[in-house]
């Protein structure tokens, strides 16, 4: 105990927003200090990882989809949260020691961002395997309360904040006012279901098998939730399902986003959902504060178009969605005594 502390004074705290897709550390008085995806390459039938432990995060994510026989690709999360635990424990160890550089062994206090839905037992998990990869202490917060901080909303405020986080795995639906949680949705449905969604387009029309890889550029560059003002094209290449062959087409923005069309609503009915069971006063607060969104699903085009026309509320993308979490982890950090005594952690067992 006495060493833990010890090394405790040559650690840097750090704040995690550990997703499906990718995983963003943040330094205390730093800001975010690393963004790599949450992928793993191992030895395939066992949990030992390539490269003397260090084929984690890009080097990993370059494998996916590519590897021979005698190696897998792992992403360790599913749906926002582990799906294979000393795969995780591995990741988070390998991401510690990466931030801390060569030196003492880190033994840091660690904030983690976890979706609101989750159970105790996911809660848990997600503790253990981060003690096991070398935390002296864990503290665990919601993601869109993470996802408010880190955007500057007013959520210690008596006023209501509406925050829709759309991840890899999960899109978290908050209204939060006086520094908590009034009203939320969790579902796991997030930006990986609609790569699935195009992959399953692309096979279904056109006999066309692509990677996860490919769907996400092809979502990225002319995927839509509404209309645009000049729609797109792109050519894709894949595996024809009947021939076995390589084979390219050209497809458009239009399938695109009648393909995305379920996923899309399946957000929208999260978002109404949690507005329905908004407390009037709460109602009413978000007619002038509006919808904000962060994730990286955010940036799917014209979703905050299709939010706004569902609800009535003007709805309006964060700065820098992609991050909002991760800092919202930072800022906890810097007032980590502060956030302790506001909100209620005894369901976390702290």
């Amino acid at each position: 105990m006495l060493l833990d502390t010890i090394l405790g004074f040559f650690s840097m705290d750090m704040g995690i927003d550990l997703g499906t897709c990718s995983t963003l550390v943040s330094v205390r008085g730093k800001g975010i200090v690393l963004n790599e995806p949450s992928v793993v390459a191992v030895r395939k039938g066992t949990n030992i990882v390539l490269n003397n432990g260090q084929a984690v995060g890009l080097v990993a994510r370059e494998m996916l989809g590519k590897t021979p026989g005698s190696i897998a690709a792992i992403r360790p999360m599913k749906d926002g949260v582990i799906s294979d635990f000393e795969i995780t424990e591995a990741m988070l160890s390998y991401f510690i020691r990466k931030v801390h550089g060569k030196g003492v062994r880190p033994r840091p206090r660690v904030v983690i961002a976890v979706p609101s839905g989750i159970t105790a037992v996911e809660r848990r998990a997600v503790i253990d395997s981060a003690e096991r990869a070398g935390a002296r202490k864990v503290y665990l917060v919601d993601e869109p309360m993470a996802a408010g901080i880190g955007s500057g909303l007013p959520i210690t405020d008596p006023t209501a904040s509406m925050i829709v986080d759309i991840g890899g795995g999960t899109t978290e639906v908050a209204i939060m006012s006086l520094a908590d949680i009034a009203a939320c949705e969790s579902i796991r449905i997030g930006g990986d279901d609609m790569d699935e969604a195009v992959i399953n387009h692309l096979k279904r029309t056109y006999n066309l098998l692509i990677g996860e890889a490919s769907a996400e550029r092809v979502k990225v560059q002319i995927g839509s939730a509404s209309a645009l003002e000049e729609e797109l094209t792109m050519e894709v290449a894949g595996r024809d399902t009947i021939s076995g062959l390589p084979r390219k087409i050209v497809i458009t923005s239009e399938e695109i986003r009648e393909a995305l069309k379920e996923p899309v609503a399946a957000i929208i009915d999260a978002v109404t959902a949690t507005l329905e069971k908004a407390e009037p006063e709460l109602s009413a607060d978000l007619i002038e504060n509006g919808i904000h969104l962060c994730g990286g699903g955010s940036l799917l085009r014209g979703l905050d178009t299709v939010l706004t026309n569902a609800t009535g509320l003007a709805a309006t993308r964060v700065d820098d969605p992609l991050t909002a979490v991760a800092r919202g982890t930072s800022v906890y950090l810097e007032n980590l005594e502060l956030w302790k005594d506001t909100m209620d952690h005894s369901d976390y067992g702290w």
